[in-house]
């Protein structure tokens, strides 16, 4: 397995071993022993799985006082998965890292609790797997919006199809002046 650290403390690029031969491929997407070898020592509690189609952009999210490390992965697909630095105390405040993720790739993003995740669609449709350290709850959700001008995330897409939930997020500015 290949493990490229970013900017952010903690967020890895992770490229699993691919073996293939003329039936296809296989490859090991999570071993926990593996894992916390290269560092991941958390304990993953609960797995998601997001169908979207082209243009969707799902985030930028976040829970609040229990908050999840992510494991994410696109099975079928691509996408562009980003973290993004919520915590003011943090020399990377506001800083993010993007990826693109693909069914072809079989690349993975760790994500560690306390930043803000999120994805678009870039392909017809993607299958989007991933593996919290702590369960969802509803209550305890909080958000930044996509296009905020500070984080200046550089999108591959300009018109996303959000939610009115995602559409409605504060700015980091507005959520650090709670």
């Amino acid at each position: 397995m290949d493990v490229q650290e970013t900017i952010l403390p903690g967020v890895l690029i992770i490229k699993p071993k691919v073996f293939c031969d003329n039936r296809g491929e296989f490859l090991e997407t999570f071993q926990e022993k593996k894992y916390k070898d290269i560092g991941i020592k958390y304990n993953f509690v609960q797995d998601n799985l997001s169908v979207s189609s082209k243009g969707t952009l799902r985030g930028l999210h976040f829970q609040v006082k229990k908050p999840q490390g992510k494991l994410v992965s696109c099975s079928y697909g691509n996408v562009f998965d980003v973290a993004v630095d919520i915590d003011i105390k943090s020399k990377t405040f506001g800083k993010y890292v993007g990826v693109e993720l693909s069914a072809e790739n079989h690349m993975q993003l760790f994500i560690p609790p306390g930043y803000a995740h999120g994805f678009c669609v870039l392909s017809e449709t993607a299958d989007v797997h991933y593996k919290s350290t702590d369960y969802y709850d509803p209550i305890d959700e909080g958000g930044l919006i996509w296009n905020d001008p500070t984080v200046a995330i550089e999108w591959p897409i300009t018109m996303p199809s959000l939610s009115s939930k995602d559409a409605s997020l504060p700015t980091l500015t507005e959520l650090t002046a709670k």
